[in-house]
């Protein structure tokens, strides 16, 4: 895999986008999910340390979402549908490193403003900033024969 993925090509960036609103759609009903798992036990939210542990729990959740897939396989099923794959640098397959920088650098580009998304159009490779700085990148994945 690692010859193959260091040949193919970056992911274009309106595909990245639409795989993100997809992506979007599944993440909005992992938390509504997970929501109903916790809420339970914690109460109605409305001490400050119930709303610290539930967006704790949140991050989790999603975290634990993402780099399960990231590490298995290196595609989410919303990267599936548009085919786009998460390589290394040299095309290997992401580890627990790469997915806990690529998730938190993305989280705080997310916080201000989307800026480490915008960064993809400025990049001399069309890279996000998270993916830069994590030694990762978005390949597009040909289409099965």
């Amino acid at each position: 895999m690692q010859d193959k993925a260091t040949n193919l090509p970056t992911a274009p960036f309106l595909v990245r986008l639409a795989a993100m609103v997809y992506e979007l759609l599944l993440v909005v009903a992992v938390v509504f999910v997970a929501s109903f798992l916790i809420i339970p036990l914690v109460g109605e939210l409305q001490a400050p340390w119930q709303r610290h542990l539930f967006q704790v729990y949140i991050l989790a959740v999603l975290f634990a979402y993402f780099s399960a897939f990231w590490l298995r396989s290196g595609q989410t099923l919303a990267m599936k549908t548009w085919r786009i794959r998460l390589v290394t640098v040299d095309g290997g397959r992401p580890t627990l490193k790469h997915a806990a920088l690529r998730f938190a650098i993305a989280l705080v580009g997310l916080l201000l403003v989307g800026a480490g998304f915008w960064w993809a159009l400025v990049d001399r490779d069309r890279q996000f900033l998270h993916d830069r700085i994590a030694g990762t990148r978005l390949v597009r994945v040909p289409r099965k024969a």
